[in-house]
């Protein structure tokens, strides 16, 4: 049935800017994760801003990282793949979803595996979105007010800018980042609202990407900056072995798999979800090559996990410290951004779980602030008294995203409920699954591996959790 087919008017509703759709085609199962089919309205661009926000977080600063173990060659190959390789998998999945009559994720893994199979997928929404929350704030914290992690102090824009006053201390920041940027945004009903913020999210990763690139052109004329590797480094089996660790970032870098059908939900035209995608998709894989290109070429084998860190220092170019801040700034700023438009998708998935027998979440006012409000404070404590999340999240975070972009998808494909798979999708589905479930068994043992050779290995323990 069509978008713009019936839509049912309750008296409250005609106030409210979401108005239940009641097509025949959509059972319950969709409800727990979208609420419901929203008015149409959603544009083409507003719709690739969206997807584009929930792609680029802070995942792209781990990138130039893995140039330093792939070497240019390989690394932007392999970023290249998986990108068309995430677009296999979005496609196969809406078709899989089209063929169900579903307008969630939820739903489509409910008509596939039942309910166990939905709340499987919800929960791997959970542990994903609650994970790189957590890290976007605490990241913000150590932008805006600086970190003392190993022992080390490192001053924050602010009280380098200021010096150490009660207002731009860590916790006094969050508040106010919470209060008047967190809360506001992540109480819009509709994700398409989050059209311009999401806008001027990309517009400040292109920002960075600028300025690294002034700084990389910069050395190159200078003649400071020597030829790159194009190829790894492989002397022995640890560094073979240490190549796969970088799987895990790369293959999660794309994971947006879950916010695809609330962004489909709200467009004019249903049929334009698929060049949203990939439109996005190029976008995005453009953004990671060059920055991946340009931050290891200006740091070479000094590339830090995260790149933000490199710019903590001196880099002998005119207006140094001026760009250094602007580049810390501006992805503090694009990660206040990101924060609502995966707080979207946890928000609907979370109800959906405490609340699976009740009516859509955006009819009651209620309840979504209590939802809403209580994840915000989660997060916000999580933020302030988890003193390093990375071993929390490194063995659930990879998992989670690594099952919601390729396992997920690909089971539904070989589940095959409605027989439309082809002889391609299965193929594609057991190659998926195979690489997925190779990359988590990297991470784990990984992880495992730095649990008891932190000072030894900290940067396989970084690259291993494959944050956003």
């Amino acid at each position: 049935m069509a978008k713009n087919d019936s839509v049912v008017l309750v008296a409250e509703d005609v106030k409210d800017p979401l108005l239940q759709s009641m097509n025949s085609d959509h059972s319950s199962d969709d409800k727990e994760e979208n609420g419901e089919e929203l008015l149409n309205g959603a544009s083409f661009i507003g719709g690739v801003f969206n997807l584009s926000t929930t792609i680029i977080g802070a995942g792209m600063m781990a990138l130039p990282a893995t140039m330093k173990i792939l070497g240019l060659g390989l690394g932007i190959g392999i970023i290249v793949f998986v990108a068309i390789l995430t677009e296999l998998s979005v496609s196969m999945l809406l078709r899989f979803s089209k063929a169900a009559g579903s307008t969630s994720y939820g739903g489509v893994m409910g008509r596939a595996f039942g309910i166990g199979g939905r709340k499987l997928l919800q929960v791997c929404v959970l542990i994903n979105n609650v994970g790189l929350l957590v890290v976007y704030m605490i990241i913000i914290g150590d932008v805006l007010s600086g970190t003392s992690s190993s022992g080390v102090r490192h001053a924050g824009v602010l009280q380098g800018w200021f010096g150490e006053h009660w207002w731009n201390e860590r916790v006094f920041v969050i508040l106010l980042t919470t209060l008047f940027v967190f809360c506001p945004l992540c109480c819009l009903k509709r994700i398409d609202s989050l059209r311009f913020t999401s806008g001027i999210a990309v517009a400040l990763a292109v920002v960075f990407l600028v300025i690294i690139a002034g700084m990389t052109i910069f050395k190159v004329v200078e003649g400071s900056i020597a030829m790159p590797r194009l190829l790894p480094d492989v002397t022995d089996i640890n560094s073979v072995w240490q190549l796969f660790t970088v799987v895990p970032v790369i293959v999660t870098a794309y994971v947006c798999h879950f916010n695809v059908h609330s962004i489909d939900n709200e467009l004019d035209d249903d049929s334009s979800i698929q060049p949203i995608v990939q439109t996005s998709l190029f976008v995005c894989c453009m953004i990671y090559v060059m920055t991946s290109l340009f931050g290891f070429l200006l740091f070479g084998d000094s590339t830090l996990e995260d790149v933000l860190a490199n710019f903590d220092t001196d880099l002998g170019i005119p207006y140094g410290s001026l760009l250094n801040d602007i580049v810390r700034v501006s992805y503090a700023l694009h990660l206040m951004l990101v924060f609502p438009v995966l707080f979207h998708p946890l928000r609907l998935n979370l109800d959906g779980l405490l609340f699976p027998s009740a009516g859509p979440l955006v009819l009651s006012k209620r309840r979504f602030l209590l939802v809403t409000m209580g994840m915000i404070f989660v997060v916000y404590l999580g933020a302030n008294f988890i003193p390093n999340i990375w071993d929390v999240f490194q063995f659930s975070g990879a998992t989670a995203a690594v099952c919601l972009g390729f396992i997920f998808p690909s089971a539904i494909a070989l589940r095959d409920v409605h027989g439309i798979a082809t002889k391609k999708d299965k193929v594609l589905s057991v190659f998926m699954i195979c690489l997925a479930v190779f990359a988590n068994m990297v991470a784990i043992y990984s992880d495992i591996q730095a649990l008891f050779k932190k000072n030894a290995l900290p940067r396989q323990r970084h690259l291993t959790w494959g944050y956003k």
